[in-house]
């Protein structure tokens, strides 16, 4: 009977011991553990922190998102410009003619060209058309070119006196002062905005071409 009574007792000792080892204390369990088995309420999650240069991309692109885009009205020939929810710019421009209409749709502005030159299409009433250089006189495109649909653009003119008519061969135009602001702006909006000196530099280097990309290409509907 002794025997039995001692064998039993090292056997519960030995038990309570081993279900004594298999207990973690939140001290020592790792921190993923913890936050798993804890029945303690855990306090509020704090967000990490963002780089500088990550939080201002994030906010820039939900500003490009949420409104920043440009629509051409084919009837009215009026190009608005939505800076955001309550801002925007209205233009008028020249469209294409009955012969070689504008084409409707949905697309996104990817370049700003300044001083751009003029390269004929390969379409029938160019075929004769020779090449311009930025600046010249005769080049059509003007000051600068917003580029969405190659061969379609909007861009500026040599031939103010179009603007407000269906006049052009499918190609969107635009006052060269009109052209140029808008262009900045896009420009600064998209993230790539430059100093005055550019500016002043594009405008005065007119032979010079300069092409920017856009990092954020706002959209563009055309109807």
């Amino acid at each position: 009977m002794h025997h039995r009574t001692k064998i039993s007792f090292v056997a519960t000792l030995a038990g309570a011991f081993l279900l004594a080892g298999c207990v973690v204390s939140e001290k020592d369990a790792p921190a993923d553990s913890a936050a798993v088995s804890s029945t303690q309420p855990l306090p509020p999650a704090q967000p990490m922190p963002m780089p500088m240069d990550s939080a201002n991309m994030a906010m820039g692109d939900t500003s490009a998102a949420g409104g920043m885009r440009v629509e051409v009205d084919l009837t009215a020939r009026k190009l608005t410009f939505y800076k955001g929810a309550d801002s925007t710019e209205t233009y008028p421009v020249a469209v294409g003619s009955e012969k070689w209409p504008t084409q409707p749709g949905n697309w996104t502005i990817r370049q700003v060209v300044w001083n751009p030159e003029w390269t004929p299409p390969d379409e029938s009433w160019a075929e004769e058309r020779e090449p311009r250089k930025p600046g010249d006189p005769k080049n059509p495109l003007g000051r600068a070119q917003l580029v969405y649909d190659p061969p379609r653009t909007i861009h500026g003119t040599n031939q103010p006196s179009s603007i407000g008519k269906n006049i052009s061969h499918g190609s969107i135009r635009m006052r060269n002062e009109d052209i140029t602001k808008l262009g900045r702006e896009i420009m600064e909006l998209s993230g790539v905005g430059k100093d005055s000196a550019f500016y002043r530099g594009v405008a005065t280097k007119r032979t010079e071409k300069v092409v920017v990309d856009l990092p954020r290409p706002v959209p563009i509907r055309v109807f």
